[in-house]
């Protein structure tokens, strides 16, 4: 069951500014990829549905998230189905994230107030989306779609999207500053944070900083 009810989550995303993700197969791997995540401020983690036994990992990741980082918020990403999105509700996910938008999962996280953030790459399946209760769509992949100028001619017309660009974001001033001005209300972020090179290499201190520089520079662009 989640620990974190539906707006809780939304209005942390949207606070944060950025949502981190990774996958990993190595439970220990995982466990100090969350600590140096948390320890670095942040305050939501999407874990992605990726590799085989990929729910063993999440569901003991949860519950050391639980014991060790309780403000943490931990969702799932890559759900395509239902059935999957209820598997991984049944180990505690606190919000689920598709790359592509599903009917059937909007309504179980609808009936289960789970936050939903699909992944949509046409201002249709936005506007779908939004219409089956979606408070934050995922642009995916956002260089892919358009990068920032998709996102500012969407909001031209719907200026009440909330839109959370995943593929192409940096951990760059530049970078994120042509996000954020282009209206973005959050940033998914993945290999541009939890760098492969730094995991190999056991360097989660390298995570934990830069997660705190990049957490201060989205405050300071906001500002």
């Amino acid at each position: 069951m989640a620990q974190f009810d539906r707006l809780t989550v939304f209005n942390t995303v949207i606070e944060d500014g950025m949502v981190p993700l990774f996958y990993h197969g190595d439970l220990e791997t995982a466990k100090n990829l969350l600590s140096a995540l948390a320890n670095g401020g942040s305050r939501v983690l999407e874990f992605t549905n990726r590799g085989d036994f990929a729910i063993e990992v999440f569901s003991e990741l949860v519950k050391y998230g639980i014991n060790n980082h309780p403000e943490m918020i931990i969702g799932i990403g890559s759900v395509e189905d239902a059935p999957t999105a209820a598997m991984y509700a049944a180990h505690g996910a606190n919000f689920i994230v598709g790359p592509t938008f599903s009917e059937d999962v909007a309504r179980f996280c609808n009936k289960r107030k789970l936050g939903y953030m699909p992944g949509c790459g046409t201002l249709n399946e936005i506007a779908v989306a939004e219409e089956y209760g979606a408070e934050i769509v995922k642009a995916f992949p956002g260089s892919s779609v358009g990068g920032p100028g998709f996102v500012k001619a969407v909001l031209g017309p719907r200026p009440w999207s909330k839109i959370m660009p995943t593929g192409g974001v940096k951990a760059e001033e530049d970078n994120l500053r042509t996000w954020f001005d282009a209206g973005v209300a959050c940033v998914g972020m993945g290999s541009g944070l939890v760098k492969k090179d730094w995991v190999n290499a056991g360097e989660f201190g390298e995570i934990e900083k830069l997660t705190t520089d990049t957490l201060e520079l989205i405050k300071q662009i906001r500002a």
